[in-house]
């Protein structure tokens, strides 16, 4: 089963509720498919444990992607425990975690990910209870989406 797939089983089993809601006119973005898999993945899965602990109120996971000018954005926002507005930077520094089991590694290798696309991964505190983690990559340069010039990139990259 794929990783999303799977991840989308476990959310169920959760009693969480993804609520997708997935814009129609993003950019042409050229990436590793598995690695930025392994990006949404991880923001799911944490969002999902920040709501493991809430009984009082329904676990609801948006996922929602959307034009950024000439980038391509994801946001993951969950209404779980939330963040520490001091800690939101500390959250993507290798080996530090809010979790008892965690190993703190998952966010910054998330972010190096993101970087080695030339995007950018933040996280921001919602007005309620939970928090938003989003990324945004770059469109594909208008003289890279030939598509030539697209596949020799999706072989070589592994998407």
């Amino acid at each position: 089963m794929a990783p999303i797939a799977q991840s989308l089983a476990d959310l169920q089993k959760n009693g969480v509720v993804p609520r997708p809601e997935l814009a129609d006119d993003l950019p042409l973005v050229t990436g590793d498919r598995v690695r930025l898999q392994q990006v949404i993945l991880n923001l799911v899965l944490n969002a999902s444990d920040a709501m493991s602990s809430g009984d009082d109120r329904p676990r609801q996971l948006m996922i929602r992607t959307e034009r950024e000018d000439d980038r391509a954005r994801l946001t993951v926002q969950d209404v779980g425990v939330g963040i520490e507005p001091y800690g939101v930077e500390k959250l993507f520094e290798p080996f530090y975690t809010t979790k008892s089991g965690g190993m703190g590694i998952g966010l910054s290798v998330s972010r190096s990910i993101i970087e080695s696309h030339h995007g950018r991964l933040w996280a921001t505190l919602n007005n309620g209870p939970g928090a938003a983690f989003s990324f945004s990559i770059p469109r594909t340069p208008e003289g890279f989406a030939h598509s030539d010039d697209l596949r020799n990139t999706q072989a070589s990259s592994g998407t």
